[in-house]
């Protein structure tokens, strides 16, 4: 069976110039502006006591996205923040004045009239983007990687976008939709990763995620735990883990938690940086075959890339089966535990966190981290079951078993 490789980081720091796009503030005003949404709840955060205490662990906690604005994954956060973001400026107001209310009102129509968002996705950022522009009167053209599913397919084209699947990977598809964008009266790219000349709207959407990590803290407070010691989560361009992991080094300055971030084996990017050591990021090409199909990105986000270098303990590459066994067991947990519906992309914390504490195989990984008994552990199950017959073909049918 294919092994878990992991990294240490010890690559050499740069000037952290990119932390303060995660401030305290910045998140707060992200966070005001998804509650000025009817469709806003905050997501349930599952406390898993008996997990714990069977992995040796002294809490687990899962902050559970299938329940985000009924789109089964929390990418909306990010690309409706950007969208708020990008019209603000557009018309040279502050974010704090586009409410949902004054986003979807006539007066709104009449001053701002329509863009036409486009971006490249795997599923779940596409139909986020989608179901943004279909409530707040704006276009949306999404470019899915070839591979991409039919009920993901279906999931973005219900919302009103233009979609199309593309006999290209996701890093290609991110190109041709900054190409179509460009050459677009009032078009723009909405892409939550970030290259040089491309990174205000990234650090947008970036900002936009920090909506979970400030609920999750917040949560986090309600049952006594003031900071967890440790914060899993999975990276695809490193967006979602640069927003997690620089929320949390701000929140906590003087004592941040250690980060691990965890990637799909045949899209390791940041692993590959990290094993280099030098700090510059690496590229991994090709068709990017994983289960994890958010994850199934090769090319960093430079913004995300810059604060998990300085910030990060360790780099995970994971093989298909540990998302699997993550699955099956967020599906299935301990008796008295609540289950936790999460997908490919989403449940890969939970099979990384289960084998480092319970394979010797992994004791040096476990004994760096500093994972035990005293250990109160963060994850992120990023999207519930967006592809239901893969879902089910592995929890239910045992498809990628670790045996």
């Amino acid at each position: 069976m294919e092994k878990i490789l992991w990294a240490l980081n010890k690559m050499p720091k740069s000037e952290d110039k990119c932390l303060p796009v995660m401030s305290i503030e910045n998140i707060k005003q992200a966070r005001e502006f998804h509650k000025s949404f009817p469709q806003y709840s905050i997501t349930p955060l599952a406390k898993l006591d008996g997990m714990a205490e069977g992995l040796g662990l002294g809490g687990l906690f899962v902050k559970d996205e299938s329940y985000r604005f009924g789109l089964n994954a929390f990418k909306v956060l990010g690309g409706s923040f950007a969208m708020a973001r990008y019209i603000a400026s557009e018309m040279g107001r502050d974010v704090s004045e586009m409410t949902y209310d004054y986003l979807t009102s006539e007066k709104f129509r009449e001053e701002f009239g329509q863009a036409t968002f486009f971006t490249a996705t795997d599923g779940n950022h596409g139909r986020g983007v989608a179901w943004a522009a279909n409530k707040l009167g704006q276009k949306a053209v999404v470019h899915m990687p070839k591979g991409s599913t039919k009920t993901r397919f279906d999931n973005i084209a219900k919302e009103g976008a233009k979609v199309t699947i593309e006999e290209v990977n996701y890093d290609d598809c991110v190109r041709m939709a900054a190409a179509e964008a460009e050459a677009t009266p009032h078009g723009v790219v909405v892409q939550d990763t970030a290259w040089e000349g491309y990174e205000e709207i990234p650090a947008w959407i970036m900002q936009g995620y920090g909506s979970m990590a400030g609920e999750a803290a917040e949560q986090l407070r309600e049952v006594s735990v003031n900071r967890p010691t440790h914060v899993f989560v999975q990276a695809g361009v490193g967006s979602l883990a640069g927003a997690v992991v620089g929320y949390f080094t701000n929140l906590y300055p003087e004592n941040p938690p250690k980060f691990v971030v965890m990637e799909a084996g045949a899209a390791a990017c940041l692993y590959k940086g990290a094993v280099a050591g030098d700090g510059e990021p690496r590229i991994v090409g090709g068709d990017l075959q994983t289960i994890m199909a958010g994850l199934a990105c090769g090319e960093p986000n430079i913004i995300g890339w810059d604060i998990l270098r300085n910030h990060v303990s360790a780099f995970v590459s994971c093989p298909d089966w540990v998302a699997a066994k993550g699955m099956r067991m967020l599906a299935a947990p301990v008796k008295g535990d609540p289950k936790v519906i999460s997908g490919e992309s989403g449940a890969v914390g939970m099979g990384v966190i289960s084998t480092i504490m319970q394979d010797d195989e992994y004791k040096e990984l476990r004994d760096a981290l500093e994972l035990n008994r005293d250990s109160k552990v963060l994850m992120f199950s990023t999207e519930g079951d967006t592809d239901p017959d893969k879902y089910k073909k592995i929890v239910w049918g045992g498809e990628y078993p670790t045996v």
